[in-house]
């Protein structure tokens, strides 16, 4: 931990209070150095880590109302270029010369009292979102877009639609709470002991091992370079298989297999899209995300975390709040 000079806004920029965090799987692959975006250039240290927030507005710069201040915010990751084709078309998310705050293109993450972003990555949050629920705005767009993705974007024709998430990990437990709201029948496959019983206290149907068939959809949250393949050969033809974690070393799939059972693999990468969607869930109370969060510590906490020293609690989710010493 160390003192900084506090961020100015920018043009075009606000600063927010952050109100509080999450650390995430990106910020523990920074720790070890295993982050591929490392070794390709397009990240590099010293960096200030952290792309999960939520917080109040205390500054605004040139270009940006002044309405802004005072406003209770969470915000994108994906902060596009907004001029190339993909930023025209509503891709920010993939452009090419994208910063990701707290993680690409040396823009300062949330791990810190104060954080400077573009006016335009902003999502107002209602007042019966909180502080907890807003800082897991961004792992839930994940989230929802690989719910999305498994039902291929259907709403409320899912009962019946049986579908597997490997990884009851933050971004697994959250897409099965979507898929559960849509109305799907959803099954967990974990590796721990813990995480398959932290699963079935959700109300999931949990085990080491896949459900049997039919499986109409499989999700990937894993880093387990084994699980493209075991989706591929679970899923029913015709079915869907999204691949929203990213294992540390290259996986293999057979795409005649692919082919051959006519099943659609989508991958998720960002949560921009989904964004919007996941306040109004959280706020209309379809889904509560609050119950996955183990703990709460402050930036002097931090270091232990990314160390696998956690605070006793069950669930997968650590938070920090930058207030609390």
């Amino acid at each position: 931990m160390a003192e900084v000079p506090e961020p100015t806004a920018g043009i075009g920029e606000v600063v927010v209070a952050v109100e509080r965090a999450g650390v995430c799987g990106t910020d523990f692959e920074f720790f070890t150095g295993e982050m591929h975006y490392l070794a390709d250039g397009q990240a590099r240290y010293p960096m200030r880590i952290g792309n999960e927030w939520c917080g109040t507005v205390v500054e605004t710069g040139e270009g940006v109302h002044p309405a802004w201040a005072g406003r209770r915010v969470a915000g994108d990751t994906m902060l596009g270029c907004g001029h190339c084709r993909r930023c025209r078309g509503g891709h920010q998310h993939v452009c090419a010369d994208r910063q990701e705050v707290g993680i690409r293109g040396g823009r300062a993450g949330a791990l810190a009292e104060k954080i400077a972003v573009p006016v335009t990555s902003l999502h107002e949050l209602p007042a019966n979102v909180d502080a907890v629920a807003g800082a897991l705005v961004e792992p839930g767009g994940n989230a929802l877009r690989a719910a999305w993705a498994a039902l291929g974007e259907q709403s409320g024709t899912n009962a019946g639609t049986r579908v597997a998430v490997y990884g009851p990990g933050t971004i697994g437990l959250l897409t099965a709470m979507f898929l559960r709201a849509a109305s799907a029948e959803v099954y967990l496959v974990g590796v721990t002991e813990e995480s398959i019983a932290f699963a079935r206290h959700l109300g999931f149907a949990a085990a080491a091992e896949p459900p049997g068939p039919p499986v109409d959809a499989v999700v990937d949250a894993t880093s387990d370079r084994a699980v493209p393949a075991a989706a591929l050969g679970l899923v029913e033809p015709s079915g869907r298989i999204v691949y929203i974690g990213l294992a540390g070393e290259p996986s293999t799939v057979d795409t005649r297999q692919l082919a051959l059972k006519d099943v659609t693999a989508v991958g998720i990468l960002s949560a921009s899209p989904g964004l919007e969607a996941v306040i109004d869930s959280y706020a209309e109370g379809d889904v509560d995300p609050r119950p996955i969060v183990a703990a709460t510590v402050g930036l002097d906490g931090v270091a232990d975390v990314l160390a696998g020293r956690r605070p006793p609690g069950a669930g997968p989710k650590i938070l920090v709040d930058p207030n609390r010493s």
